[in-house]
């Protein structure tokens, strides 16, 4: 079979059980929807308690919307590896006669369809719970900033998942530690830029800390003081990020594979 239709079919095939499984498993998406509906309400009531600018509910909603993609990034695809090690599935990952980037981007696309659909449903909930009030001026610049985001994302989603492989049992602990900190250095519930200049920059080494700057930019054009950078250098800076994040899960993944390979098992970290 030709490479690439073998690429693109794994693809599929690695995608189809991430959106079958999770529609058959009802409770999975309530509390995947629900749970980070609480959260993000509780800042858009300390917002109102403040008498903050209703602006800032609308910073809320897109973050905590957000936050489904980071979840996704980072128990769905960055731990993806170590999980199927410990299931026994691995090995078969590395005698198909497929790339390891081909199954990853099978469960990204996958994840990313069910995650989307989450955030739109937390979207839509601050719409209507909340009023909201979201411009789509620039809709077309908005869904490009949006699929750069998410490559860049993605790319680096995939290199954290041969990287936790590697590291073995303390993926779990990276996940655990890498969870809430990030919520706070990429500004999901605030404007980046009141981290100060230089600690957003080094913020801006993770994708969606631009990303979601340069949408809340585009969703409430009349608050240009939210941004931190202007949308075209955000955008820019991404597609960078995009491209870096994907060649290294590519020379990762193909490290990953030959070692195992080679070995005829994958090396833990020694103690």
């Amino acid at each position: 079979m030709h490479k690439g239709k073998l690429f693109l079919r794994t693809i599929v095939a690695r995608a189809y059980p991430r959106i079958i499984g999770a529609n058959r498993e009802k409770s999975w998406i309530f509390f995947d929807t629900f749970l980070p509906l609480l959260a993000t309400s509780a800042y858009v009531f300390f917002y109102r308690a403040i008498h903050a600018p209703e602006e800032y509910i609308g910073l809320v909603v897109v973050g905590g919307a957000m936050t489904a993609y980071w979840l996704n990034v980072l128990w769905s695809m960055s731990s993806q590896l170590y999980w199927d090690k410990e299931a026994g599935n691995l090995a078969l990952y590395i005698a198909a006669p497929t790339s390891m980037m081909a199954i990853l981007l099978g469960m990204a696309v996958g994840g990313l369809v069910m995650t989307t659909m989450r955030a739109v449903a937390i979207i839509a909930a601050g719409w209507l719970l909340f009023d909201v009030q979201f411009s789509f001026a620039y809709w077309e610049v908005l869904l490009l900033t949006f699929v750069i985001t998410m490559a860049a994302l993605y790319g680096m989603g995939m290199l954290f998942a041969s990287l936790f492989l590697l590291f073995g049992r303390e993926a779990w602990h990276i996940s655990n530690l890498l969870q809430e900190p990030i919520y706070l250095v990429s500004g999901f519930y605030f404007p980046v830029k009141a981290l100060g200049f230089w600690i957003a920059a080094a913020a801006s080494l993770i994708p969606l800390t631009l990303g979601l700057d340069a949408m809340r930019q585009l969703l409430f054009p009349g608050h240009p003081t939210f941004g931190f950078l202007s949308v075209k250098i955000e955008i820019g800076v991404l597609a960078g990020l995009a491209l870096i994040f994907i060649v290294l899960s590519k020379f990762a993944l193909d490290y990953l594979e030959k070692l195992a390979r080679q070995q005829g098992r994958l090396t833990e970290r020694r103690r």
